[in-house]
């Protein structure tokens, strides 16, 4: 007999990539450049020179086996060793490498992270707006996620509602900065004030409580934007990163986990990362792209068109009414939609081709995402439509 549990999650398809592929299905009809199709978090601008010429240079002159072949479990050595280094010059830490798992990609990271610190029955608890897939993520590990309600204000974290949430059988917290869907990057006056409730709770129940922090938009803060590293601020940290955004390689699927060195059984959890791959199958991350990806690790791709675009966006859906907060960084947007019901405003909006994921699969309902990871022409392209749908569905909201 199948399983159930999983059987019964094809009822639950992601709704995010259900409007990908009705987007699709519509520019196939339209042309897919007359579709403004904001659902997918898809990179939009070319991985760096580099990494394309450090490819070419590893496939023409070095071993087949080296690169083709098996890495350690744990990730190849000296790739994970400069990982450390890098991590240590820019956010002042004390990793080597043996505190660096390689993975594939932040859910490979946060897969492994969740294991080594909850055992089945534990809560994990997270902050709406939330990314959907935390759900499967720890619920099929045999830990429970919670979710804490959003803080609408401002979008960091509702601290009298974490504190009520945050009883004895939490066992993790898991942080998303900067956030995806709302681009809000949390403030050091935030992360210092979460990291010391965590303590204090720590010391009066008597058990650790880790800090899962997924970090895969890292990279992408806009000017002015205040964005500490999660893991100077708490010794039970780990940190989960994915170069998809930084490096624009969603789909070569690597990234880490870096554990905290000042954390309890830091010299542990690695090796058993190493063994929870047994059991998930994420072990072993492509040889190659840990070789390449190691030659750039202090480079992104050009990545000033998301905060263009942000601009051009936050300007434009402001004037027509919209509430939002400005995203600190990512290539997301959240604004309030302009009813009540988010999924009937994104219905609505698909009649002009806006295809808009309404936030109710992030846990704050009432709220729409804007995943503006596209040409800038094409946003440009895309405020007209804007403009016709405020104006003929809620012309309350428009004088123009």
């Amino acid at each position: 007999m199948i399983v159930q549990k999983y059987k019964d999650m094809l009822k639950g398809k992601s709704v995010i990539r259900q409007l990908s592929e009705f987007a699709t299905a519509r520019g196939a009809e339209i042309g897919y450049e007359n579709v403004f199709d904001f659902s997918l978090g898809n990179p939009s601008v070319p991985t760096p020179q580099k990494f394309t010429d450090v490819m070419i240079e590893l496939l023409q002159n070095h071993d087949p086996m080296e690169l083709h072949g098996y890495s350690q479990s744990l990730g190849i050595p000296a790739v994970r060793e400069k990982v450390a280094q890098s991590l240590n010059k820019r956010f002042g830490m004390q990793y080597t490498g043996n505190h660096i798992f390689m993975t594939t990609g932040a859910a490979g990271a946060i897969a492994h992270a969740v294991r080594c610190v909850t055992q089945p029955g534990d809560e994990v608890l997270t902050f709406a707006p939330y990314f959907p897939e935390y759900q499967p993520y720890i619920n099929l590990s045999g830990a429970v996620l919670k979710v804490v309600p959003a803080n609408t204000e401002d979008f960091q974290i509702n601290f009298q509602l974490f504190e009520e949430m945050l009883t004895e059988k939490v066992m993790a917290v898991l942080i998303n900065t900067p956030n995806n869907p709302s681009g809000v990057v949390y403030t050091t006056d935030t992360v210092r004030k979460l990291t010391e409730i965590m303590a204090a709770k720590e010391k009066e129940y008597g058990h650790d409580i880790f800090l899962i922090s997924d970090e895969p938009y890292r990279e992408i803060v806009f000017e002015g934007t205040d964005a500490p590293y999660v893991s100077g601020f708490y010794n039970n940290s780990l940190s989960c990163y994915s170069y998809s955004k930084s490096l624009s390689l969603p789909g070569e699927r690597i990234g880490y986990v870096a554990v905290n060195p000042a954390c309890t059984d830091a010299e542990y959890i690695t090796n058993m990362c190493a063994q929870i791959s047994r059991g998930t199958g994420h072990n072993c991350p492509p040889s190659i792209i840990q070789l390449a990806v190691a030659e750039v690790l202090d480079l992104t791709a050009d990545l000033s068109v998301y905060e263009t675009n942000c601009n051009i966006l936050y300007k434009e859906l402001t004037s027509l009414g919209f509430e939002c907060v400005k995203p600190g960084g990512t290539f997301y947007m959240f604004p309030k939609a302009l009813e009540e019901d988010a999924i009937a405003f994104s219905e609505k909006a698909k009649a002009y081709d806006l295809i808009l994921v309404p936030g109710d699969t992030f846990g704050a309902p009432g709220y729409f995402r804007l995943a503006y990871c596209i040409d800038t022409e094409k946003v440009e392209r895309s405020l007209p439509a804007f403009r016709k749908f405020v104006r003929e569905q809620y012309p309350q909201r428009i004088s123009c």
